[in-house]
């Protein structure tokens, strides 16, 4: 019985440390008081089915959590609460080949990272070649996110800059061996 309880434990911790490990592909902060942490994380189910790259064909799943810091943001920002609408895009290049997947991040919602940016990609080459990833943040449109006057008097009509974050010799073997299942 000791056995059996040491084995179900040690499995249930194995399988969460699986799940929640992430490549941490680079983390920035911009004004006003957000956080970027891009990722690779174990490939996923993602729903609905047709509209993401289904499990068996995914290499990595690509993520750009977004959320307000911990500190020094506006008044009456949530601490850590997620950053919606903003237009995310990935393009991985492999270093050896040169070839690109451009890819669209859109918002998804999981237990373990809760809102975020993300989507199932293949890489464009073998999963143990150097990659380079550059993130391109667009601030949301007019028709996305209206701005009441305390905030334009503060900050500006937009909630940030457009953005560019450019990332070298990114491995992502290791993660896109793993498997959440």
């Amino acid at each position: 019985m000791k056995n059996y309880i040491l084995t179900t434990i040690l499995s249930i911790v194995i399988s969460n440390s699986l799940i929640s490990q992430e490549l941490i592909i680079g983390e920035e902060r911009v004004k006003p008081g957000i956080v970027f942490i891009f990722e690779g994380a174990i490939k996923d189910i993602v729903y609905p089915e047709n509209y993401n790259l289904a499990e068996e064909l995914t290499d990595i799943h690509i993520e750009a959590r977004v959320n307000w810091d911990i500190q020094n943001i506006p008044e009456g920002t949530p601490a850590g609460g997620f950053i919606p609408y903003l237009k995310i895009n990935a393009v991985v290049t492999n270093k050896r080949t040169d070839l690109k997947t451009y890819v669209d991040l859109i918002p998804h919602i999981n237990l373990v990272d809760n809102f975020h940016y993300a989507r199932n990609i293949s890489l464009p080459g073998n999963i143990d070649d150097k990659y380079e990833v550059e993130f391109f943040i667009n601030n949301p449109s007019k028709f996305d996110l209206s701005f009441h006057k305390d905030w334009l008097d503060n900050y500006s009509e937009l909630l940030i800059e457009d953005k560019v974050f450019k990332y070298s010799d990114i491995s992502f073997g290791e993660i896109a061996r793993l498997s959440r299942r």
